[in-house]
């Protein structure tokens, strides 16, 4: 139940038009931005507020059962708050939202509305519409641990327990040559061995994208060269000269876990779990058990 305060109730009561809606975004990397609908900037609880951005709100839903609640926020990219190339890097992707209705003759009269998270986003020149979904949607988001025959652990995680941070698994290098969007001759990686990086995990230290991770999907070595392709383009554009550290991959197998890390100690899978072949099978007439004399699966 929402804790309206008196004033504000009192103004709300008589019809008062001096409302207004303010948006606290705050990302996974703890970066807070506020916006406005206000025609002036407003301010309080340490964040300010920006107007002039474009920012409305569509009609919001809520329900008392446990189905997924929102609604949409629109706005203008800019560069000075939220802009195309942030939205493209992901640093907006599940960041917590606030509503707030606020009495912008005196922001110390306002209520807090509603708490969610940004869902899909939709771009279209310099305007966006971002998804708002409520707290809700937590609940139908997969959770726990699930029976597979690979691995579920994130390689060099604490349950994985592979250091990363080991010289064989880790390197240093630079783009060379672009051979596609995504595709790189990679300069300094001539020392590990072809796939290593495969699967791995790529931190740009360099160059406009830096800060920036990307999943490698493709390591190659051949005659000394070294070829790196990303599963996905980055949000600027890679140019030759950036830098970046690798980590190695890994293909979530037990042979892999096995014989590359020698750490099957830490698999976190269930390589003989069946598979659905079993699941297909049936009693084949005349097969019998050599123990129980009990007709066999075939």
């Amino acid at each position: 139940m929402r804790a309206i305060p008196s004033a504000l109730q009192a103004r709300l009561d008589s019809g008062v038009t001096t409302l207004a809606l303010a948006w606290k975004l705050t990302r996974r990397d703890g970066v807070i931005t506020g916006f406005t609908d206000h025609d002036r900037d407003l301010a309080f609880d340490g964040v300010t507020f920006r107007a002039g951005t474009g920012f409305a709100a569509s009609e919001a839903t809520g329900r008392v059962d446990l189905a997924v609640d929102g609604g949409d926020i629109a706005g203008a990219l800019d560069g000075d708050g939220l802009n195309e190339a942030d939205l493209a890097a992901g640093r907006y992707d599940a960041a917590k939202i606030e509503t707030w209705l606020v009495d912008w003759s005196d922001v110390a009269l306002r209520v807090l509305m509603a708490r969610g998270r940004i869902g899909e986003v939709k771009r279209e020149g310099i305007a966006f519409i971002a998804e708002i979904r409520g707290l809700a949607d937590l609940l139908s988001q997969e959770s726990g641990r699930l029976y597979t025959a690979k691995c579920n652990a994130d390689l060099g995680d604490a349950r994985c327990k592979v250091n990363l941070h080991d010289p064989a698994r880790r390197g240093t290098g630079a783009v060379g040559d672009m051979l596609g969007t995504s595709v790189f001759v990679a300069e300094g990686l001539a020392a590990f061995a072809d796939g290593v990086f495969t699967s791995g995990r790529l931190s740009w230290t360099g160059g406009v994208n830096a800060g920036l991770s990307i999943e490698v999907k493709l390591h190659r070595a051949d005659d000394g060269e070294v070829m790196l392709s990303l599963w996905q383009a980055m949000p600027e554009p890679v140019a030759s000269g950036d830098t970046f550290t690798v980590t190695a991959g890994c293909d979530k197998t037990l042979a892999t876990c096995r014989d590359r890390f020698a750490n099957s100690e830490n698999f976190r899978g269930f390589p003989h779990i069946p598979g659905n072949d079993f699941i297909m099978s049936y009693p084949t007439p005349g097969t019998l058990s050599e123990d129980s004399g009990e007709p066999m699966f075939g």
